[in-house]
């Protein structure tokens, strides 16, 4: 079983940055992938960006390509999702989810998930 924790969100003035961390733990493989998706209320959840533990290829959404990095540290155990020029349109509670298997996109592909971290941004 692997444990996944969110930190790192809180409110931001647009243009702002905000660094969000995910800490897993359990046993985990490198290959895992590693995505973070976000959700507004009364939207559904969303992808925003993933890479595999071990550190590689990074994909990210159009909506904050160019803005969010996503990063990995396979020793620690910790996926990090740098977001700088924050819009209030990136306003929602913000998921780390890990994939066993493959390389989705979809919430629907991944296995393990956080309980979300709150990112506010304000006009």
């Amino acid at each position: 079983q692997v444990q996944l924790g969110e930190s790192g969100g809180g409110l931001v003035q647009a243009g702002g940055s905000l660094r969000l961390s995910c800490a897993a733990s359990g046993r985990t493989f490198s290959t895992y992938m590693m995505g973070w998706f976000r959700q507004a209320p009364g939207k559904e959840r969303e992808f925003v960006a993933k890479t595999r533990l071990g550190g590689g290829s990074t994909y990210y959404a159009d909506s904050v390509k160019g803005r969010f990095t996503v990063s990995a540290d396979n020793a620690k155990k910790t996926v990090y999702l740098q977001m700088n020029s924050l819009k209030p349109e990136d306003t929602a509670v913000y998921y780390c989810a890990a994939d066993r298997h493959g390389w989705g996109s979809s919430p629907s592909e991944y296995d393990y998930w956080g309980q979300g971290t709150q990112v506010t941004v304000s006009s």
